[in-house]
């Protein structure tokens, strides 16, 4: 790998949404990917699917680890509706972890989620903005003195980021975030989304600029193939599943390809998601990304 490539992060996602795969496997995935030298551990979130709640699944890592950056990508807000409740879950990781909770925030795809919470998806973004003004209220401490639901948190924590692709996902996140939770597929979306981020910390006027984080699948060894095929088509239905694969990574050449690719399209870190919930599939990658040497 060269230069570039090797200044990205890489993550792995936790199988909480890989159907059939025990729960119970999520903290040893956790705890082998910080072994193996992984940066950071993922999850998504769908409320309709056979997976873990994301953020039960980052409790059982940040149990099982030590070092390794717990991340969202993405949690969907508007559907869960409490905001103050939603806030101390988010708390409650951060404080297990000893800090190191990054939530990736966003209004969420799944038109299913919504009917089944009762939420309408119609002025989404306006439920989404006020629910984050009372989170943030949460977390600097600002209900304790009435018996508030926490203490307040350090500044800053839990670090933030944001999903979407509309012109105001991009100005909360460099009103509010520190940047921008890239799709798992779709090289035009990337690129226009990593436009976008930018052009609103400019805006903004940050002196900083805005962390990318992109997603991607993966499947490695035997049957990979047929398995991510199965996966994905069981995941994202017969209208997104063609999208999705065309950026699942099946064997080491794509990885590193896909790696340098995104590390040249300016992504900060990439998390790298599993088709099949096998804990080989974690030693696979981390060979197929010679993480020993980076």
């Amino acid at each position: 790998m060269n230069a570039s490539s090797a200044s990205i992060s890489i993550g792995v996602g936790l199988p909480a949404a890989v159907p059939g795969a025990p729960a119970a496997a999520v903290g040893s995935w956790a705890a082998e990917a910080e072994r193996l030298g992984f940066r950071s551990v993922g999850v998504l979130d769908r409320l309709v699917y056979d997976c873990l709640d994301p953020l039960v699944a980052l409790a059982a890592a940040a149990e099982r680890t030590e070092r390794v950056e717990l991340l969202t990508t993405v949690l969907t807000v508007p559907s869960r509706q409490n905001a103050i409740v939603l806030a101390k879950q988010l708390a409650g990781v951060e404080l297990l972890s000893g800090g190191r909770l990054t939530g990736g925030l966003a209004l969420g795809g799944w038109p299913e989620d919504y009917v089944a919470s009762g939420v309408p998806t119609k002025g989404r973004g306006a439920v989404f903005d006020a629910m984050l003004a009372t989170m943030s209220r949460v977390w600097a401490g600002e209900l304790a003195g009435a018996g508030g639901p926490i203490p307040a948190l350090p500044e800053g924590r839990p670090r933030l980021l944001f999903g979407g692709f509309a012109e105001a996902s991009f100005t909360r996140a460099a009103r509010l975030g520190d940047g921008w939770v890239a799709p798992f597929f779709g090289a035009d979306a990337l690129a226009d989304g990593i436009a976008g981020v930018h052009e609103a910390w400019a805006r903004a006027r940050r002196p900083d600029r805005p962390r990318i984080v992109v997603e991607r699948y993966f499947c490695l060894g035997r049957d990979a193939e047929r398995t991510a095929d199965d996966y994905l088509l069981h995941y994202y239905g017969p209208p997104f599943v063609a999208a999705a694969r065309a950026d699942t990574l099946t064997s080491s050449e794509l990885i590193a390809a896909e790696v340098e690719r995104l590390a040249d399209a300016g992504c900060d870190d990439l998390l790298l998601f599993p088709c099949s919930g096998e804990l080989e599939q974690l030693r696979r990658l981390a060979d197929a990304l010679e993480l020993s040497s980076r």
